[in-house]
């Protein structure tokens, strides 16, 4: 059987589904995350070669184009000048690259992250979070596949105001799984970013959503990495971390997802519609007049 035939296999639904969420998550999880950490370069080059012929791996913007572990390669920096940011002040900038997924307003406080498939921003938050400042807000969700550029930066001046890690599971978080598992961003580890922009002094939150496999998020100003144990745990960290647009802020481990969310009065900018791919830089909303 070629390689062709079977990531043709892969691609259907049932057997992604089955091959990608009906394991043991967390346990597949740390393996593959202590594979990626391994230190030679040939491993590296072996497990890249074998990563290529089931994504549409492009290296040509990364610098170094050659890695010492998988783990370099997931959360490679760009070349200088590789991502733009709308230098607008009124642009709230997409904070990473990704595939546009659900999107649009808030009703109240409930969120898609498929179509049928709501959940609440409380849920999503955590218990001690004030979801008040986003109800009938807008929000953007950002889908990173694991071939694509793992870093996200800062959409606006901002200042980091608190950091929630909600440890969880390790869902897949692709379409697939979104459109059968009720909640999944709710149940997997996740970060909530609270940050105040310098303009406006509006509020707006990024909430980075890990995934299985690696599932780590590195968030730069706290140090270290946040990974998921199946604790179902809550840590809190109050922040007063000052950010420039375009600012690098952390990254995945692994491909994910971002949620980014904002009070009512921002708009979606133009061409933020589910299925449009976005580079981190490029216009997510507008803030209010």
């Amino acid at each position: 059987m070629t390689w062709r035939a079977l990531r043709r296999i892969a691609a259907r639904e049932d057997v992604n589904f089955l091959l990608t969420n009906r394991v043991p998550r967390i346990a597949l999880t740390r393996v593959v995350g202590a594979i990626s950490r391994i230190d030679s370069p040939l491993v590296a080059s072996a497990a890249i070669g074998l990563w290529r012929l089931f994504t549409d791996l492009d290296l040509s913007d990364a610098v170094p184009t050659r890695y010492r572990s998988l783990r370099e390669c997931f959360t490679r920096p760009l070349r200088p000048g590789a991502r733009r940011f709308d230098p607008d002040p009124r642009v709230l900038a997409s904070p990473s690259d990704g595939i546009v997924g659900a999107c649009g307003a808030v009703h109240g406080t409930q969120a898609f992250q498929a179509k049928g498939m709501p959940y609440t921003l409380a849920e999503l938050f955590g218990p001690t979070q004030d979801i008040a400042p986003f109800r009938d807000g807008s929000y953007v969700t950002l889908r990173l596949t694991s071939a694509m550029y793992h870093r996200f930066h800062a959409p606006h001046d901002c200042t980091v105001e608190h950091v929630a890690h909600l440890d969880g599971d390790t869902w897949n978080v692709n379409p697939i799984a979104l459109a059968r598992v009720e909640r999944l961003f709710c149940r997997n580890e996740r970060a909530v970013v609270r940050a105040r922009l310098a303009r406006g002094g509006h509020p707006v939150a990024l909430v980075p959503v890990a995934a299985i496999l690696v599932a780590g998020i590195r968030l730069h100003w706290l140090g270290g990495v946040l990974r998921a144990s199946g604790a179902f745990t809550v840590t809190e960290w109050p922040c007063d971390a000052p950010h420039r647009k375009g600012q690098e802020m952390g990254w995945f481990e692994h491909g994910s997802t971002i949620l980014v969310f904002a009070p009512r009065g921002f708009a979606l900018a133009a061409g933020i519609v589910t299925g449009a791919r976005v580079r981190a830089g490029q216009p997510l909303m507008r803030l209010p007049a």
